[in-house]
């Protein structure tokens, strides 16, 4: 006798999908980890999604790695993308860099997208997603004519430091625009950097009131969508963060699904 489904497969007929989370590369003290926020595990959850942590790999490991994949969550993070992955070099040097993230998850993004595995981009991750695609950066937006501080507040709890800073205007048509369904919202705003010149085939999804890029996507039939604010910050409570998730964790599933598709006889 067969022993009885777990009650949600039982429900769903399915598993969950797995969704990769690339996690920083940081000094905690004298010694190297791989961190990432419980924040984002927390999303990928509300997503429907079992979230996979992943330490640096090799570049000749991406493949094997995204062949186990339904999904790909880019995080934020305090560290920027280093900017001679952009033709730069670096603006300031008092701020944290990532070179050991950069150099993994830069070529895994377009790997992705080409697989048509669906990717969700969050702030440091939306700015990797740009450049990897062929972008540039802000290096300091504040200090850029005409553009806001986006820095917001530094010091306090997190409950003020990720509050609303400001509203974005959805562009209509777009993929954004199709998943939350108003013209615009408001989003909170803790980051330093900021599209500069967006890369070649991606669509404007958002804008902030001072023009700067919020979101942006690669039009085509794979979802991706990669925002600079932090719809991860408290979810489960916020409609459109809710509406985002749901729509990233709607198109893993149907990515597992057609992954696990059985061959047909011949």
């Amino acid at each position: 006798m067969k022993a009885p489904l777990p009650h949600s497969l039982a429900l769903t007929g399915r598993r969950k999908p797995l969704v990769l989370i690339p996690a920083c590369s940081r000094m905690l003290g004298y010694h190297p980890f791989f961190v990432a926020g419980q924040k984002y595990v927390d999303a990928a959850r509300l997503a429907g999604a079992i979230a996979l942590v992943v330490p640096s790999v090799g570049v000749e490991e991406i493949d094997s790695l995204l062949d186990m994949a339904d999904g790909v969550l880019l995080t934020g993070s305090p560290s920027n993308v280093h900017p001679s992955h952009f033709g730069e070099t670096v603006h300031d040097e008092s701020l944290p860099l990532d070179p050991v993230r950069d150099g993994w998850t830069l070529p895994l993004i377009p790997r992705a997208l080409a697989r048509g595995i669906p990717l969700f981009a969050i702030c440091r991750g939306f700015q990797e997603a740009n450049v990897a695609l062929g972008g540039s950066l802000y290096q300091a937006v504040q200090e850029v004519p005409g553009q806001h501080d986006h820095r917001g507040q530094v010091d306090g709890p997190a409950e003020i430091q990720y509050d609303f800073a400001h509203e974005v205007e959805v562009i209509p048509g777009g993929r954004l625009e199709s998943i939350v369904q108003v013209g615009g919202f408001r989003v909170n705003s803790v980051h330093g950097q900021g599209v500069n010149r967006l890369a070649p085939g991606l669509r404007v999804e958002a804008r902030a009131p001072d023009g700067l890029i919020e979101a942006f996507s690669l039009p085509g039939d794979t979802f991706n969508l990669c925002v600079q604010w932090h719809p991860e910050w408290q979810a489960a409570q916020n409609p459109i963060s809710r509406k985002l998730f749901e729509a990233f964790g709607d198109a893993c599933r149907a990515y597992h699904d057609r992954r696990h598709q059985p061959v047909p006889d011949r």
